[in-house]
Formats: C-alpha cells, sequence, structure tokens
C-alpha cells in the first residue's frame, strides 16, 4: 500500500496533465476558430469615382449611355435607388465615408480644408480587426493619409494624364492615361503587394468623370456620330425657385471655359499624346469655330462637347472596372469579396442647364450605390430604403465583425443587405458650407441644410431667409417650389420639425449669419473669367 502522500501528488499530478491537456485542446480549438474566423472575413473592394451621376449609368436608366460592366455589379449584386450624400462636393463626402461623421464633426467642411488624419477612421479599425488595408487613386483630402497599410494617391484633384503620385508618402510619376493607371496599380496591390493569407479593404478610387472631362486616347471619337439627348429643363429660367438658384455660377450657357470645351491646347501631355488629341479635336474645333454659332444654338453645342467628354470619361472607369472583375472572377478572389461601387455624389447633366453639383437638388445629392456579396445578396437585389454615405464607414466595419463606435453617426447597411432590416429611417440631412462673404467660392451655391423623405424635401437657404419645398411625387425635376401653397402648410410644419431633431441628434451647430444675405463676394470677378464685374443679382421679393 502506497503512503498517501504518494497517491495525493499521483492524483495531482493527473489531475495537472489532465488539465493541461484540456487547456491545450481548447487553445488548439481558438487558435483553429481566429483562423476560421479570419478566413470567413470577406474581403472588401470598393470602387469610388467622382462626380459620376446615377443617371448617367444603364442600370440606372440612363437615356445617354451604356455601363455594362457596372451593371455586372447591379445585376449581381444589390442596386439601391436612395442613397444620397450629406454634403455635395468632393472632399467632404470622402471626409464622411471615413469618419462616419457628418462634416461639422469630421473638420471637412468644404473643399480647401486639411483633414485631421490623427481622428477616427474605418481603416484604422479595420486593421486593428485583422485586415490589410490599402488606398490607390484620388484622396483630395490634402493631408497623408493614415491608417493604411499602403498608399499610392494623385496629388490634389491630379490630371487625366501623366500624374504625379504619393506612394507611401514619396511623390514618384506616371506616365499614361489616369484611369487605366489607377486600375493597374490596384491590380498590382491585389497580385503582388499584399498578405494573400490576410483579408483586404482596398479603396480603388478614380478621378474621372471629375472637370474638365479629358477622355482617354481608345474613347475620343466616341459618341462622334450620336446626338447626345438634351434635359428637358436645359433652358431653365429658375422661375419656380429662389435666389440660390439663379444666383450660381455653374451654367453651361456662362460658366464653361474653353479649356473645359477642348478649344485650348492640353497641358502636361506628351508629344505622342498631344498629337492623338489634336488629331481628335482639331478637326471638330475648326468646325465649331466656323459655324460661328450663337444663342441657344451655342449652349446646345457646349452641351454636346460637355456630355460627350463626360460620357467618354465613365466608359473608360466601366472598361476598367470591367478589367477588375475579370481579374477578380479569374483568380477565385470573387468568391469571397465584397464588390461596392460608389461616387463621391451625383451631378448635373445639363440639368437646369448646369454642370457641377453642390446643391441639395436631386441630381447632385443622389449617389450610384451597388453591392455585390456573393452568398449573401441576392443577385438582382432592388432596395428603395434611404441611405447615406454616412452609413458606409459603419456598413464596412459591420461586414468585417468589428464593433462599430458610438459615435459613428450611420448605421450599418448589411441588414438591408441581408433584407432582414425593420423599422428603417425615415428622413436624411443634408448641410452644404462652401460659400463666403468676402471671396468667390467655385460655382457660387449659397450655403444651405435641408431634410428629404422619400416623398418631400425641404431645403433652407438660411443665410438668405429663404425655404424651398419640393413634393417629389408631382415634381421629380424639382421646377416648382411648394413652400407657400397653403395645401403643404402641414408637411412643412412637420418637416421643420424633422429637421430640428436631426440636427439636435447629429450635434449641428447653428450656422445662420455666417454669411450676409448680400454679401461683396457675389459681385467680385469670376475667376478663370474675362467676363465684366457682375451685376447686383435680383432677388425674387
Amino acid at each position: 500500500m502506497l503512503p498517501l502522500y504518494k497517491k495525493s501528488a499521483r492524483l495531482t499530478a493527473a489531475v495537472i496533465l489532465s488539465t493541461l491537456i484540456s487547456q491545450l485542446i481548447l487553445m488548439g480549438s481558438g487558435i483553429s476558430e481566429a483562423r476560421a474566423n479570419q478566413q470567413k472575413q470577406p474581403n472588401i473592394l470598393f470602387i469610388f469615382t467622382d462626380d459620376h451621376a446615377s443617371h448617367a449609368m444603364s442600370c440606372y436608366g440612363s437615356k445617354v449611355n451604356q455601363t455594362p460592366n457596372l451593371d455586372r455589379i447591379a445585376r449581381e449584386g444589390m442596386l439601391f435607388n436612395n442613397c444620397f450624400c450629406t454634403n455635395s462636393i468632393c472632399g467632404p463626402s470622402r471626409a464622411v465615408i471615413l469618419t462616419g461623421k457628418h462634416s461639422h464633426l469630421n473638420g471637412f467642411l468644404q473643399n480647401g480644408n486639411k483633414f485631421d488624419g490623427s481622428q477616427q477612421t474605418f481603416p484604422k479599425i479595420l486593421r486593428k480587426n485583422g485586415y490589410q488595408t490599402a488606398i490607390v487613386g484620388k484622396w483630395h483630402l490634402a493631408t497623408q493619409p493614415t491608417g493604411f497599410d499602403y498608399s499610392e494617391i494623385l496629388v490634389g484633384q491630379g490630371p487625366y494624364y501623366n500624374p504625379p503620385m504619393i506612394r507611401n508618402g514619396e511623390r514618384v510619376k506616371h506616365v499614361g492615361y489616369t484611369t487605366d493607371i489607377i486600375t493597374d496599380l490596384a491590380l498590382d496591390y491585389l497580385k503582388n503587394s499584399r498578405d494573400p493569407k490576410k483579408p483586404f479593404m482596398l479603396m480603388f478610387q478614380h478621378k474621372a468623370p471629375h472637370r474638365n472631362w479629358q477622355p482617354s486616347p481608345k474613347h475620343l471619337h466616341m459618341y462622334d456620330d450620336v446626338t447626345i439627348a438634351e434635359p428637358a429643363n436645359l433652358f431653365d429660367d429658375y422661375a419656380g425657385r429662389g435666389t440660390a438658384a439663379r444666383q450660381q455660377d455653374m451654367t453651361i450657357a456662362k460658366t464653361m471655359t474653353p479649356n473645359d470645351l477642348k478649344l485650348t491646347p492640353p497641358r502636361n501631355f506628351t508629344p505622342e499624346q498631344l498629337k492623338v488629341w489634336n488629331a481628335a479635336y482639331g478637326p471638330k474645333n475648326e468646325a465649331f469655330r466656323k459655324a460661328n454659332l450663337k444663342g441657344k444654338d451655342l449652349v446646345r453645342w457646349k452641351y454636346q462637347r460637355y456630355m460627350k467628354d463626360y460620357l467618354r470619361c465613365i466608359a473608360s472607369v466601366d472598361d476598367n472596372v470591367g478589367r477588375m472583375l475579370d481579374y477578380l472572377e479569374a483568380t477565385g478572389l470573387a468568391k469571397n469579396t465584397i464588390v461596392i461601387y460608389s461616387s463621391d455624389q451625383g451631378f448635373y447633366l445639363g440639368d437646369h442647364g448646369w454642370f457641377d453639383k453642390r446643391f441639395m437638388y436631386e441630381e447632385s445629392f443622389r449617389m450610384p450605390f451597388m453591392v455585390r456579396w456573393p452568398g449573401v445578396i441576392k443577385p438582382g437585389s432592388v432596395n428603395n430604403e434611404l441611405v447615406s454615405n454616412l452609413d458606409f464607414a459603419e456598413t464596412f466595419l459591420d461586414i468585417a465583425g468589428a464593433k462599430i463606435p458610438d459615435d459613428m453617426q450611420g448605421v450599418s447597411l448589411v441588414p438591408l443587405f441581408k433584407d432582414q432590416a425593420n423599422n428603417w429611417r425615415k428622413s436624411l440631412y443634408y448641410h452644404y458650407y462652401e460659400f463666403y462673404n468676402d471671396r468667390r467660392s467655385a460655382h457660387m451655391v449659397r450655403r444651405h441644410n435641408g431634410v428629404r423623405t422619400k416623398r418631400y424635401k425641404l431645403i433652407d437657404f438660411y443665410n438668405l431667409g429663404e425655404w424651398e419645398l419640393y413634393d417629389l411625387k408631382k415634381d421629380p425635376h424639382e421646377m416648382k417650389s411648394v413652400y407657400a401653397e397653403p395645401e403643404y402648410a402641414q408637411v412643412v410644419t412637420d418637416l421643420k420639425a424633422e429637421l430640428k431633431r436631426l440636427q439636435k441628434q447629429y450635434q449641428v451647430p447653428d450656422d445662420t449669419g455666417s454669411v450676409k444675405k448680400d454679401p461683396p463676394s457675389l459681385y467680385l470677378k469670376p475667376r478663370n473669367s474675362g467676363a465684366a464685374q457682375k451685376k447686383k443679382p435680383v432677388r425674387k421679393k
């Protein structure tokens, strides 16, 4: 018979050994589970363009062009009919997407601001959750990207040809067409620079189709023998709108420059590129000069030149999206990669006689948004809920299984992807800031905020003391404000209350009085123009 202490020692040893084995099994299980979770995390490919109006995409019913590769994303995923931006201008939209916060909180209210890269952004959070992050293409936030393992960005807006870029802080030079180059860089990252054992989040961001719409050599003659359909309100007189619609400086008739219209030689081209360019535009420009067009005929010519160049730039984007989709399919990455397509805001395609964006009117407020997620999103789905670029950061984090910070202001769209959303939001908030007292702003659009529901839109041009209300069911092109009509009195009351509620929810500071009603900036000479001083604008009484 063994002594008692020897029995106890053996028993203790057995217990310890058993415990160690159990812990090792659990640890192994935990490691396997962690690896499995990491493998389950889908890759995220965010394809982003600049100023791409949804009504210049065939999947959204375009009457002016075809976008077969972008249509693939919609056909194989979900198309959102009601995605809107919080602030319709390049830099602010990008800052909202990175932070999940409105402009007044992320600090980037207007172009010319500098993004605070020390603040919380979704790429930083994704990195902490096992993702490798990269951005290629247009950044336009004035400071260097943070939160990315790899970045190669355009300098400012960047040119359409031969772009200098900043690769991980170092300036490099490329020769070629920028849309092609950005795609080459994105593909090279996927092929050669990432760790294939980790999920990736790649922001693949084009300059196109931003002004001044320089097509690629491949597309210079596209639409030469086509007449682009005109919008019904190309010659809008703004009779149904207020002061802001008349004071803007963004008409095709008066604002477009010879550079926009390709009547002056481009800069930054190689001799070979310039030769091809001049061969395409030279004969057409000579015919234009001989025609000596005036009045509406001149406006119509400008519209055709603008739209053909804009659509040519989109054709290049579509081709390069096709290159990327083909690569994902060929390598098998498509099975576990979420593909998202969007643009920083919409754009006026001659609507109201305009180009550019900024206003809360539908054409520039609305964003294209399509998502393909194999095995999760039903192919060919269409969603009509109100969503926003404010929701993108939260959505990316939710896709990755990361915790969404409480101070982000949007909501994840994943429930909509899975058709599991209940009690979705009924309204969206908008706020545009870029207008000044003592200097001209680009396109001179007055500061305004507003609220949109599925049927109505209320806009407050708060420094003018003017409101506009649109019944989008009866007046989808927003030709006549019904703010003062008695039958809409209750709608006005309800929407004003909703606007205040949203401003409180989003902690929006009062900007009323930030610019005078009749500021000196209205009478300053426009940049890039030989026009005389503006006459004092006439206000609607």
